[in-house]
């Protein structure tokens, strides 16, 4: 175990950011994360850990990374994932894949969410290796969070890593994260039949039904709205978004086809097949006629919401070590599956989730000590 042949902390992060990863629902500007992984397993591997690549079914370019320090049957993971959003190449000051410093900052694609946490859980896992642990440290790294979330359903499904606790790297500020909101995406098409516009008994009309669709949508909302509310949000309530919609093809013809794409937030306990199956009831009651064929379909897997208890050993001990109460957050997080592993999650990292998914994204250097200080507590805490 020679940490000493290690690249530095900065070093590591530049090679992460200089590899790219971007996964995107676009399969044109989608690409694999076997660089991130392989550039991550051979570090591990000289500091002794026992790496584990996991090629996703179906896309052998793409791998989660299980690298184990230590046995036993508790033990903490430090997670990440791999990948990043596609980038607008001309909005950057800087290319995106080369680490730039300046201003006291670190600019690169994924600096911030989430590449740049890595390099601070090895920093942390140096001070370790010689030391007797008495639990696993166990550092985690995914593929495909930005979109399909493919990489955590495969460790769902494998039952791995089995540990007690684990901390999720996203950027959260250094403040630790207990509840974060689920995430659909959901589609509705309508079909109906084209014809001529001067009668309306010629056709019948997909966007006229979508008015009526619509309208039972945004009141199905407000009922989820006066049903359900956390105080712990900024936003107390689920969010339902109408993104896009998209009909016809000339004003003078009956619309036969129209489909609508919308984004729905639910909070923690709301379950996400009974919110489809209620959407699917609703919807289904507002069509009256025949000619009339309405589907829904969902556009990603989805993410269920996300709650931690407040009285967790784990959020007390991240609590302890940051100085923050827990908080929650908007966005989703991969912490419902490592929860559906038996893992007290939280989520907490350097960042700022403000930075991620920005032209000229950026770590600030004053960031990195107390992170690493952080994780060295949480291994100490539960794997010595």
């Amino acid at each position: 175990m020679n940490a000493r042949s290690l690249p530095s902390l900065q070093q590591q992060l530049q090679q992460l950011v200089a590899s790219p990863s971007v996964s995107a629902t676009n399969p044109k500007l989608d690409m694999g994360n076997r660089g991130v992984i392989d550039l991550l397993a051979a570090w591990l591997d000289t500091l002794g850990f026992k790496t584990d690549i996991m090629p996703i079914d179906g896309q052998p370019h793409k791998a989660n990374l299980i690298a184990t320090l230590g046995s036993g049957d508790g033990g903490l993971v430090l997670a990440g994932h791999t990948d990043t959003v596609p980038y607008d190449d001309d909005r950057w000051q800087s290319d995106p894949f080369k680490l730039t410093e300046r201003d006291n900052r670190l600019y690169g694609l994924g600096s911030t969410d989430m590449k740049g946490f890595f390099p601070l859980a090895i920093e942390a896992a140096k001070s370790f290796v010689d030391k007797p642990l008495q639990q696993p440290l166990i550092i985690l790294a995914t593929a495909d969070e930005e979109t399909s979330m493919s990489g955590a359903r495969a460790l769902v499904k494998a039952g791995l890593p089995k540990a007690r606790y684990a901390v999720i790297g996203e950027p959260t500020g250094l403040k630790p994260i207990r509840m974060h909101k689920g995430m659909m995406m959901e589609s509705l098409r309508i079909t109906g039949q084209a014809g001529h516009s001067s009668n309306p008994a010629y056709g019948a009309s997909a966007l006229e039904a979508m008015h009526g669709a619509i309208s039972e949508i945004l009141k199905l909302r407000g009922e989820w709205q006066n049903r359900f509310q956390n105080p712990g949000f900024e936003v107390q309530v689920p969010t339902l978004n109408l993104g896009c919609i998209h009909g016809g093809d000339n004003p003078n013809r009956i619309c036969g086809r129209a489909e609508l794409q919308f984004d729905l937030r639910p909070l923690p306990g709301m379950q996400m097949d009974a919110l489809r199956e209620e959407l699917q009831q609703r919807l289904q009651g507002s069509i009256s006629d025949e000619k009339i064929r309405l589907e829904m379909h969902s556009l990603i897997g989805g993410v269920e919401a996300f709650e931690e208890p407040a009285t967790s050993e784990l959020v007390k001990v991240a609590e302890q070590f940051t100085g923050h109460s827990a908080e929650s957050v908007a966005f989703a997080t991969e912490a419902p599956f490592l929860q559906k592993l038996g893992m007290q999650t939280i989520v907490l990292g350097p960042g700022d989730i403000d930075q991620a998914h920005q032209p000229d994204e950026y770590l600030g250097l004053e960031r990195i000590e107390p992170m690493v200080e952080i994780l060295r507590g949480l291994i100490g805490k539960f794997c010595l």
